[in-house]
């Protein structure tokens, strides 16, 4: 588990590059709404919220940031896709190169992995489908899938560029919308024995440590031991 001032810094990176991309005003940037919501649920004050936005929008901090995609292979073939924020490349793939090496994988090219990917927008809603207006909503605005999890809760998937717009609608209605992010996701996943797993574990904790590491998206289907020992 990253350390809260780990989190803080790669959030604060997300604001000031999305601010500098798309510009200050939240309503107006889907990226920095999300990455402000974010930030809001880590427990980052609005100050430094605020401060991060207004480096980017000044053209200051986020103007030498870049982003670069990195893509390997874990122990069993699982596939490896790494998001990154960095002013040095070289830096960044020394560090990513390392990580790979001592846990057992290996970094691949440009394009080896990102093919099995798909971005995806998903909200977990504080509420199960016995409420139809939540159904009713989610479809109506673009949902392509919805999910009814254990304790009342309900997983809706959509298109990346309809999350803001989907959040804002169910919160004006009143649902509690406790989660809302873009991930990547493979059609199918790889399953692991334990002994993979726990170095699959491993390395993607490993990577997720690196400053530059914005997030990392694997297709392993971890062997659900490895979370009890």
């Amino acid at each position: 588990m990253q350390k809260e001032g780990a989190v803080f810094t790669k959030i604060i990176r997300e604001l000031t590059v999305a601010a500098k991309d798309g510009g200050p005003i939240v309503e107006d940037n889907p990226r920095l709404r999300l990455a402000y919501d974010k930030a809001l649920s880590a427990n980052m004050t609005k100050d430094t919220i605020n401060r991060a936005i207004q480096r980017g929008a000044g053209g200051q901090e986020g103007q030498n940031l870049e982003e670069v995609i990195y893509e390997g292979y874990a122990p069993g073939g699982v596939a490896v896709f790494i998001k990154t924020l960095t002013d040095n490349k070289n830096r960044t793939v020394s560090e990513i190169r390392h990580a790979f090496t001592k846990y057992g994988g290996n970094l691949g090219t440009s394009g080896s992995v990102a093919y099995l990917f798909e971005a995806k927008g998903k909200l977990l809603i504080d509420s199960d489908l016995s409420d139809e207006k939540l159904y009713d909503i989610a479809a109506e605005n673009g949902a392509n899938d919805i999910n009814e999890l254990d304790g009342s809760k309900t997983e809706i998937v959509c298109e990346p560029k309809d999350l803001s717009s989907m959040k804002e609608k169910l919160e004006s209605d009143n649902f509690i919308v406790e989660a809302s992010e873009i991930v990547m996701e493979t059609e199918t996943n790889i399953p692991l024995d334990f002994e993979q797993s726990e170095k699959n574990m491993k390395l993607t904790d490993a990577i997720e440590d690196l400053d530059d590491v914005q997030e990392v998206f694997t297709n392993a289907d971890l062997d659900e031991s490895v979370f009890k020992s």
